[in-house]
């Protein structure tokens, strides 16, 4: 299999705090840190978030601007992907950062159950997150929590609201929502295949799933997602030392089935975006 492998590493989210594991990077001179060391360990897209001093979700446009500025001098080439997810903030707030101009952004299509709340996303807002894509030429890359967002992305292309092929990131071992099914997982591959031929796609597993996803997606020829984000771990009784440690176990899992890591001329190449 030679079609390299594009790693993203998603180094904060909204959940993991440092009484989880010290090594979760909450300012942005930590986020900006903690990337650049997974960027020369071989991560080819940096998933981002931002956090408030006392380490709740934010949306802040400029904590999300200093990020970005700090990433393009000390990862330069690297694909920036900022998150709209629901937990940083309410409604449009949610997108507030696109006029940044970030290479891509997360688009949840869909609800879905979370662990203690349902995650909504309603059509007007959904809607309106891809037409902010649109107009600042920010690549969408789908958050699948389940089948049928698979098939809303298809929707929206269509439509003309997703303007390129989508990029469908598979997310499974969430609570309450899509477990890490196998079988499932071959019939979401299907589906993509079916909908977008020859289409890139990824996949995210979350906690000890996140291992688990990394070996479906590189065996399978997607691409892999790791980061403290999803998982604090290396394995059950060990905490994961930095984001960078994350993202070498994923380029191990490359090695053993013979995929190259995609350097980030590769990975925007792949993925169809503006030269770096």
């Amino acid at each position: 299999m030679t079609t390299p492998c594009i790693i993203c590493v998603a180094i904060t989210g909204s959940v993991p705090t440092r009484a989880d594991n010290p090594a979760v990077p909450v300012t942005v001179t930590e986020q900006i840190e903690s990337t650049q060391a997974a960027f020369e360990a071989g991560a080819a897209i940096v998933h981002a978030h931002v956090r408030n001093p006392d380490e709740t979700p934010s949306s802040d446009p400029e904590k999300f601007a200093a990020l970005k500025q700090g990433l393009e001098k000390h990862c330069p080439g690297m694909i920036i992907q900022f998150s709209t997810g629901g937990r940083s903030g309410a409604g449009q707030a949610r997108g507030a950062m696109l006029s940044l101009r970030p290479d891509m952004a997360s688009l949840s299509v869909g609800s879905n159950n979370f662990p203690t709340r349902v995650y909504e996303n309603p059509p007007d807002l959904v809607d309106w997150l891809a037409a902010e894509m649109l107009t600042h030429d920010v690549r969408p890359e789908v958050e699948a929590f389940d089948l049928s967002h698979i098939l809303g992305a298809a929707r929206l292309h269509k439509e003309g609201k997703i303007k390129d092929t989508p990029y469908v990131q598979f997310v499974m071992g969430v609570k309450n929502a899509m477990p890490a099914d196998r079988h499932v997982f071959d019939y979401y591959v299907q589906t993509v295949e079916r909908l977008f031929p020859g289409a890139p796609w990824c996949a995210a597993g979350i906690g000890p799933n996140q291992a688990v996803l990394n070996d479906w997606a590189i065996s399978s020829g997607g691409h892999a997602r790791t980061g403290l984000e999803d998982n604090i771990r290396l394995d059950r009784d060990t905490l994961a030392p930095s984001n960078a440690a994350l993202v070498e176990r994923t380029v191990a899992v490359c090695d053993r089935y013979e995929r190259p890591v995609a350097t980030w001329q590769q990975a925007r190449a792949l993925l169809g975006l503006r030269a770096g």
